[in-house]
């Protein structure tokens, strides 16, 4: 609206003085003179230039946003510039713990196996994994030798060779076979599940902690108890699988 029409909108009941040579002023009324201004206003000629509705939506949003941040730095001690440094030091708090602990982590609805569809020997498992730790790729080191060990007590007749068990599983079935090593076991199986399908990343600490348990495990005599698992017939297909 341009600011004679306001001005006329206002200001309708003053008189309108339309001078033709010596005639007198012409009044015209307050309501007749806000209908005549409004639809002269309403126009399209008035409104070609007006911003578009998603402009002003915009308009308003970083109008909003303005505000927003203005009572922050009033309500906070430098103001705009102690604002700002809270919000960097925020930022580098999230990066340094995005760092931390790695990207967020969805758990599976189920478990997948441990073991894909391809049988091998817990010496195949060992060498892939020295082979990936050769150059670095300490994920794949890690899960393959966590597959190893557990191929090695399948192996030995300490774990029933059985197709789909999951890391969990096997390290909780273990765990009552070699109780001095069950902690450690689990830790195994929270390693393998983190970096197989936990989007976390692994190191070369964690397939060193992994290396040496599968040692300590070949080195260990079980604790035969009566949930242990022992098939001795089914040792030879355990290595064939």
């Amino acid at each position: 609206m341009t600011a004679a029409g306001a001005v006329l909108i206002r200001w309708g009941a003053a008189p309108l003085l339309l001078r033709s040579g010596d005639e007198p002023p012409v009044t015209i009324p307050r309501d007749p003179a806000r209908e005549a201004a409004e639809r002269e206003l309403s126009r399209p000629r008035y409104h070609e230039n007006d911003p578009s509705l998603l402009q002003r939506a915009l308009n308003r949003f970083w109008d909003w946003i303005d505000d927003l941040f203005s009572a922050a730095a009033g309500a906070t001690p430098g103001g705009g510039l102690g604002l700002l440094v809270i919000v960097l030091a925020v930022a580098l708090l999230a990066a340094a713990l995005w760092w931390r602990l790695g990207a967020p982590r969805r758990a599976p609805s189920s478990a997948p196996a441990l073991f894909d569809d391809r049988p091998r020997s817990a010496a195949e498992h060992r060498a892939a994994a020295e082979a990936h730790a050769a150059r670095a790729h300490w994920n794949q080191a890690v899960q393959e030798r966590t597959r190893a060990l557990v191929r090695a007590l399948e192996e030995r007749a300490l774990l029933d060779p059985r197709p789909g068990r999951t890391a969990d599983e096997a390290a909780a079935e273990a765990g009552r076979t070699l109780p001095a090593h069950a902690v450690r076991l689990r830790e195994a199986a929270r390693e393998f599940d983190d970096v197989a399908y936990g989007g976390r990343t692994a190191d070369a600490s964690a397939y060193h902690r992994v290396t040496g348990l599968d040692r300590d495990l070949e080195r260990t005599r079980p604790t035969l108890t009566s949930t242990a698992h022992t098939t001795p017939s089914s040792g030879s297909q355990g290595a064939a699988r």
